[in-house]
């Protein structure tokens, strides 16, 4: 199993895997018997990212397994908090005793056609115009990592969650939040940069 980033620490378990064709992925061993109808129609590389994220599972968990309520996973038994993210050939899983969110996206162009749905006035101050389309991954990964550990799961990403200014040079620690008219929540993202990757972690 071509592990390529192990980013655990003493509150958390992080893996980030790479697909090889030389992986042997066992369907019948790895999706559990819960979650075959869901899988029988999934596109190749889809079914890949399952199969990689369960086998990460596996060297973790032996006997547990992932479902998913009103579409979010969960460990079953419920022994830690999950996270999981993929972008072929690319996938990872977290686990904490706490929510934690992942997620991992490819940087394109394609953003730039849809940052007016994501993207706050307070946040396009402070994006250059030469780095705009790694800024907007950037900010987009931590939005969708934010949505999956906070509990209110808000449906606007621009209304309800915010990125502060920071520098693409260091990434490691970024401040962010989740808010609405009486709460406001901060945390603070982790963010790694490899080849045309964005890999971010709210914990």
């Amino acid at each position: 199993m071509p592990l390529i980033k192990n980013l655990s620490d003493h509150k958390t378990g992080i893996y980030l895997w790479k697909y090889d064709q030389e992986d042997r992925l066992d369907i019948n061993f790895l999706i559990e018997p819960e979650n075959r109808d869901r899988v029988k129609n999934y596109h190749p590389s889809k079914l890949l990212e399952m199969l990689m994220i369960r086998k990460m599972l596996k060297n973790r968990h032996p006997n547990s397994k992932i479902l998913y309520r009103d579409g979010e996973p969960y460990l079953f038994p419920r022994t830690e908090e999950i996270s999981i993210t993929h972008s072929f050939p690319y996938a990872a899983i977290a686990f904490s005793e706490n929510r934690i969110g992942i997620d991992i996206e490819r940087s394109s162009p394609k953003i730039l056609r849809v940052k007016d749905k994501f993207i706050c006035p307070k946040e396009t101050e402070f994006i250059p115009k030469e780095e705009e389309v790694r800024y907007l991954t950037i900010i987009w990964s931590i939005k969708e990592s934010l949505y999956k550990m906070h509990h209110s799961k808000y449906w606007s990403l621009k209304r309800h969650y915010e990125v502060f200014p920071f520098s693409i040079d260091t990434p490691n620690k970024i401040r962010c939040r989740v808010h609405d008219e009486t709460i406001s929540d901060e945390f603070y993202a982790r963010v790694k940069l490899f080849q045309n990757y964005v890999f971010t972690i709210v914990d």
